[in-house]
């Protein structure tokens, strides 16, 4: 084999130094790229054309050797750079220097209402990216949240199509200047995880654009994504990974995606459609059971062998074969065959630094009745802190975002080390759940436990009576049917018995602190009864850290619900007219625009257990009544609201302003209002400032799926001013000429 490599080698320095300097074009970085695109095309044979188009590992695809163009290497994902597995397995790799920092989920950041917190971690979660030299990170995902029983809506950024646009864009953006792809996932209408993997998705146009693909479009035009996810379900009788309308149509035709379209793994059923319909490259695919377990699995692919004989025997061109390899060649020049690509770090102090001041800035107060919070460790001699979350680790578990953190604070951990010997803290279970299985350990068994419930709830309620002060941390976790890939919830309630064990503890002793850990809105029948209640997402590596700080005052709360939180499951739109899961082959979304708030909104008898954009703070924010530059716009323009926020309390803070636009009059239903504007602004103490919105008719307009065009209708709009949904401060009225 050297013989051979050395006779290679050899021939290749013997070329003329014209063909030397032609074969040279396409490596070169400081050409353009479309230009060595195409010159590498050209070189290319066949089936080395084919092979590019498919996976040759469970995570990577192949480069041309002869050439010198290298694989690609996907990662997930979207919470921190997941551990090498094997070639062919599932498995962890043991090796020992791939522990990465765990980041908040990206309902954590999503929660932040900060362009600047999703640049900062688009920048680390990037560099960690690579420095293990992936060149595909696949992430961030901002499918919308339909439902709270979504197992998967912990990946996401809430319910809120221009929210999820403005926090995916500077991610997408910083990740890619590491020269990693980011993969934004899961495109589109995947929001269920029961029968994800064949659910039809029924949904009107209005829908379509107006809800679910805003941030998929604000992903390829803004934030300019070198890659696209398909989802594992249909739409319109197709799956997504293949799909004519949403890939060839939407994606490719109508946005000018120039990226590769890279399939779900396993999301590919068809190698006719994957040819057709949009596919750029696929992963993961289980083929049938007679070529399963073979060396070369991979070459059974749908875009594998089978494309390779259609080739051959003239049933297909290689037109859609070359659009394919050249937006894979674009991928491969714009990532790990750039020019001055960065060496990127990881698992470093700054990354996980990093992390927690996303975790802080997410954590949302929901509740402070009688200022129980912050608590002073200086005046509180005896702290309990009850529940399974506050040991729980929190990195594994849930799917393919699991991952093999370098280390994990818990929340009890950081409670101590807040308090030091300041105080006397104590730990009671009060609950438990099953164990969860590490996922990148072969073999790996979830260890079984029998649990006394009454037991527990017994020991925990009864320390409570000796307490200063008592933090339940529970809510869900990664497990099967709690914030898990794979399945979804069966109710909003919590598990575990945590219901009662609140209520119960909160009898024994009135200064009890609910601290909720989910990815997901949960009910609370006790929330009349408990004082103060903190959402603190999963918050990855510093997560005890983060959760510490702002229980203790060294952080003021500035975080604001991405999604509402309701009282009822029956409150949500999707699950008020009966369409989640669907009948296991179709599932219709009979809400059509009406999601998260926009339905809360025009319900007349019930409210919201909290609003979509509730959050409070340590301090107290005035506004001032809103102003418009105009009171008629035009079409051409744009108008400029302005509002005064000022800090009337005693300490700096944070306060995310939230600009709503409400249309009086239109030919077609429309939400009662919708964000169109936010801005988050700190302020010291007594310190005011006015903050502006500026929009345009976009923002006036709705999508006519029977002209299948975007409109704005002349007439009165009002734009409202608030802390968050269901709290709007003031109002002003303009018109559009």
């Amino acid at each position: 084999m050297k013989l051979k490599s050395i006779l290679v080698t050899a021939s290749f320095t013997a070329l003329p130094l014209f063909a030397q300097q032609q074969k040279q074009v396409y490596l070169d970085a400081s050409k353009p790229i479309e230009e060595r695109v195409e010159d590498a095309l050209k070189r290319m044979t066949l089936e080395e054309k084919v092979a590019m188009t498919h996976a040759q590992s469970k995570f990577s695809s192949p480069g041309v050797p002869r050439l010198g163009i290298p694989e690609n290497w996907m990662t997930d994902g979207p919470h921190g750079i997941r551990a090498e597995v094997l070639w062919d397995e599932w498995y962890g790799a043991s090796w020992t220097n791939d522990s990465c920092i765990a980041f908040p989920a990206l309902t954590a950041l999503a929660a932040t209402w900060n362009t600047d917190m999703a640049a900062l971690y688009g920048k680390s979660i990037g560099e960690e990216a690579r420095y293990r030299n992936k060149n595909v990170l696949l992430g961030p995902g901002v499918n919308i949240y339909r439902t709270p029983l979504n197992g998967r809506n912990f990946e996401y950024m809430g319910e809120d199509p221009f929210l999820a646009s403005k926090m995916v864009v500077p991610y997408i953006r910083e990740v890619q200047k590491n020269g990693v792809a980011a993969c934004v996932k899961h495109y589109a209408l995947n929001n269920q995880e029961i029968y994800r993997g064949h659910i039809n998705v029924e949904v009107d146009d209005r829908a379509l654009y107006e809800i679910y693909l805003p941030a998929f479009k604000a992903a390829v035009e803004e934030g300019h994504a070198w890659a696209i996810m398909g989802s594992y379900n249909q739409y319109k009788n197709e799956h997504c990974c293949h799909n004519q309308y949403l890939l060839n149509d939407i994606l490719k035709g109508e946005w000018g995606f120039d990226g590769v379209v890279i399939s779900d793994w396993g999301g590919v059923h068809d190698t006719k459609q994957a040819i057709f319909n949009g596919l750029d490259m696929e992963f993961g695919s289980w083929t049938n059971g007679m070529t399963w377990g073979k060396s070369n699995a991979y070459d059974y692919y749908y875009l594998a062998d089978p494309y390779l004989e259609l080739l051959k025997s003239g049933e297909v061109t290689d037109k859609e074969l070359n659009d394919k390899v050249r937006r894979i060649l674009r991928l491969v020049f714009r990532t790990n065959m750039a020019k001055d690509r960065p060496y990127g770090s990881f698992g470093t102090e700054e990354h996980a630094l990093a992390g927690r001041t996303i975790a802080q800035e997410g954590i949302v107060l929901l509740q402070n009745r009688g200022n129980l919070l912050p608590v002073d460790p200086a005046k509180t001699k005896r702290i309990l802190v009850v529940g399974e979350n506050a040991v729980k680790r929190m990195t594994i578990g849930g799917g393919s975002s699991s991952l093999k953190a370098k280390y994990e604070i818990s929340p009890l951990a950081g409670i101590e080390a807040r308090v030091g010997s300041a105080a006397n803290v104590m730990y009671m279970p009060g609950y438990a759940s099953p164990a969860v299985a590490e996922q990148d350990k072969k073999g790996a068994k979830a260890e079984e436990k029998v649990i006394d419930f009454d037991k527990l709830r017994a020991d925990a309620v009864n320390a409570a009576k000796e307490a200063d002060v008592v933090f339940f941390v529970g809510g869900l976790n990664k497990n099967d049917g709690q914030d898990c890939e794979g399945n979804d919830r069966s109710s909003l309630g919590l598990p575990y018995g945590q219901d009662k064990l609140i209520s119960e503890l909160v009898k024994a002793n009135p200064n009890t602190v609910v601290v909720l850990v989910t990815g997901n809105a949960v009910a609370m029948p006790w929330v009349k009864d408990v004082p103060s209640i903190v959402e603190t997402w999963y918050s990855g590596t510093e997560a005890g850290n983060a959760l510490a700080s702002v229980l203790f005052g060294d952080v003021n709360p500035s975080g604001k619900l991405p999604f509402t939180f309701p009282v009822r499951l029956e409150d949500n739109g999707a699950h008020a007219l009966g369409e989640h899961p669907g009948d296991s082959i179709n599932v219709k979304y009979n809400e059509g625009v009406f999601v998260g708030y926009r339905w809360a909104d025009k319900q007349k008898k019930s409210k919201p257990l909290f609003a979509f954009g509730h959050g409070l703070s340590y301090t107290t924010f005035a506004y001032g009544k809103v102003t418009a530059d105009k009171k008629v716009m035009t079409a051409d323009e744009s108008i400029t609201f302005s509002v005064t926020v000022k800090n009337t309390g005693s300490r700096e803070g944070q306060e995310v302003v939230q600009l709503y636009i409400s249309d009086k009059k239109s030919s077609l239903p429309r939400p009662v209002k919708e964000l169109k504007g936010f801005s988050k602004v700190k302020l010291a103490a007594g310190e005011e400032k006015v903050v502006t919105f500026s929009i345009t008719k976009d923002a006036l307009s709705f999508f006519d799926d029977a002209k299948h065009q975007w409109v704005a209708e002349p007439g009165r709009f009002e734009a409202l001013v608030g802390a968050s949904s269901a709290d709007i401060k003031s109002s002003v009225a303009f018109d559009l000429k």
